[in-house]
């Protein structure tokens, strides 16, 4: 995989943690709201694991 291509991937695994962010404004979530947070934490986790394999990608956005 070339570095242009993985940084796409890491904009768009972003911008779908803005959208989580976005969904967990919700008032009515219910108990969805447990897997928008366990989403985000994964998607926390799969970044900063990135930025570790990666420190001179991690600013791809």
């Amino acid at each position: 995989m070339d570095t242009q291509t993985l940084r796409e991937r890491i904009t768009l695994i972003q911008s779908k943690r803005e959208a989580l962010l976005r969904l967990l404004e919700q008032p009515n979530l219910g108990t969805l709201r447990i897997d928008v947070n366990q989403a985000l934490e994964e998607i926390d986790d799969l970044m900063e694991e990135f930025e570790r394999t990666f420190p001179d990608l991690k600013n791809a956005s």
